[in-house]
Order: structure tokens, then sequence, then C-alpha cells
């Protein structure tokens, strides 16, 4: 086992708010394996969990950070994403993080650790989304819209589609700042997010052979009234919110699938997958250049930007 350093530091959230503290052996947690964490990453989620979102963090104080990416004592390469770190237990902004065997994931070949941590849980989970929409919709015959396209998974999502000879549609609220990076990214066309934000019919115009949505709420119910016959939609966020606002009537008219994208409880076939999918598809050049690293300081500053929109890719975190 590896002892943190005198002056190693953690991100603990607090009922307080955020705070990086002197390591402490507990923050290491519980389980059979242990893991010397190298490198995490900022989501969504954790932006959310610093800011004291309501339904992240269980109980206080919790080491913070979804995502955990470091070696076994044989000096194997793992990562660990969801299993509720970072939320119900300890999480990743720290130095050593014990787990149960069974929620490791071996890193491909492909990959080392900053890159593992690159994908995080936002390539990873986009990687579970491609994969959850090529099991209902594998024919490549239309245009595929993907929104929060410029998040983490959205930037990860139309990467993967692209690499995988999907046309690929982008919905963003800034096209002007953001259109030649998502095309960068493989996206063919660039949608403004105003044209998704109101209320709009339960049927619509088709314009779509299927969508992958990380954002939920009213912008995913007019994405729903606008696949056509058979396509599918996966969903895996709620940044514009956790309601639905639809009807049956893309599903019994038009016979839309609409696929739920859970990264934390997927079993080890599906993250398998997903992270087989990665190797196979996704341009770690590309990735590096939409990726910043920060020291654990710097990850509260991060999250908040996520939260107000106001950063695109991915931030990768070095914990030691």
């Amino acid at each position: 086992m590896t002892t943190p350093q005198s002056d190693a530091k953690s991100l603990i959230a607090t009922e307080d708010g955020p705070q990086l503290v002197p390591t402490q052996p507990e923050f290491a947690g519980e389980g059979d394996t242990l893991i010397n964490v190298s490198h995490s990453s900022v989501n969504y989620k954790d932006g959310m969990a610093l800011e004291g979102s309501a339904g992240i963090i269980r109980h206080y104080p919790t080491v913070a950070g979804i995502d955990a990416v470091g070696t076994l004592e044989s000096g194997e390469l793992v990562t660990v994403n969801g299993w509720g770190i970072g939320e119900r237990r300890h999480g990743g902004y720290t130095q050593t993080l014990k787990i149960d065997s069974t929620k490791i994931t071996r890193v491909p070949d492909r990959f080392d650790a900053w890159t593992t941590a690159a994908i995080g849980t936002a390539g990873y989970t986009a990687a579970l989304a491609v994969a959850g929409y090529e099991r209902f919709s594998p024919d490549k015959d239309g245009p595929v819209l993907v929104t929060g396209a410029t998040g983490g998974v959205g930037s990860v999502t139309i990467q993967l589609l692209a690499d995988r000879g999907y046309e690929v549609v982008a919905l963003t609220g800034r096209v002007d700042e953001y259109a030649d990076y998502l095309r960068d990214l493989g996206a063919t066309d660039v949608l403004d997010r105003a044209e998704f934000s109101e209320p709009g019919k339960p049927l619509q115009k088709v314009r779509f052979a299927g969508a992958l949505d990380a954002v939920g709420s009213v912008p995913l119910a007019n994405v729903l009234a606008q696949v056509r016959w058979g396509g599918t939609v996966t969903a895996c966020g709620r940044a514009a919110g956790g309601d639905l606002p639809t009807t049956v009537m893309p599903f019994i008219l038009r016979g839309v699938n609409l696929v739920g994208i859970n990264s934390v409880d997927a079993p080890a076939p599906f993250r398998d997958e997903a992270w087989q999918l990665l190797a196979e598809s996704l341009d770690v050049q590309k990735l590096k250049a939409y990726t910043e690293t920060v020291g654990l300081d710097g990850v509260q500053e991060v999250g908040a930007g996520l939260l107000a929109g106001t950063r695109h890719g991915r931030t990768v975190v070095e914990v030691s």
C-alpha cells in the first residue's frame, strides 16, 4: 500500500462547501482492492456535487470525484467510474482508493493514465450511449443529432459517431463561438439550441434519424418529436432539467425508441464494451486538443464553469 505524502491534499465536499484538506487514511474508503490514484477528471456531476446540488453527495464530508485512474499493486492501469464514488462513498480526488475488485475496469493498452482520465466518466458515458444507440439503430442512413455538444459527453459522442460513419448534427447554444470546434470533431452541421428550447407540438416535422441527448427536459421532448419512424434517442443527462414534458405520440405513432443510459450502475459487460468502443473509435489527438489539466486546487473553478455553460471539452485532474 502506498502511504500518501505528508503534504498530500484531498478535495472533500462538506456542508460548508468544498475544502482542500490534508489527506487522511480513511479517505481511501473500503474495499478489497487498493488503487494508487494518479488522475481524475472534472465532470458536470462533479460540479453539481461541489456546488451542493441536492441528491448528489449523500453524506458529509465525502471525498469528491466520480472518476479515479491509477494503478494496482501489480502496476496494472485501471479506472473506476460510477458505483457511487464521489457521491455515496469517497471518490477520486485523493491519492488512494479502496474498492471491490468487481468494480474495477482494466484500461485498454492503447490508453495511458492521462488519456484514461481525459476520457473519464464523460467519455465512458458517451461510449455507452453510442453502443446503446447502435443496438437499436445500426444503419447510418440519416442525420443523428447530438445535444449538449460542447460538453464532455457531447464532444466525445460526436467523435465516436463520426468515426463510425454517422452523419452528425451538433446542437449548441453558442453556434458562432463553437461551430468550428464542433466541425473539427466530426459534425457536418451545427444547430442553435434556441430552436429546441421552447415547448413544441408532440409530433413535428421529421428531421433526424435519431439522437443522443445529454440535456433532458424541453429540448429532449422536441428532439423526440422530430425523429423519424423507428428511430432511436438515447438519454444520459439532465443539464436542462430532469423533467420530460412529452406525450406518448412519438412512441405509439412513430415507434421511436427512448433508451436510458446509466453509467453509474452499468454491469461489467457494458463497461467493457464501452471501453473497447473507445479504443476502436476515439481520436486521442483530438481529445488532447480539447482537454486541459489542473491540480486539485483548480477543480472548483472548472466545475462552476461547466454548470454555467462557459467551459467546453474535458479537464484532467492531477491528483498525485
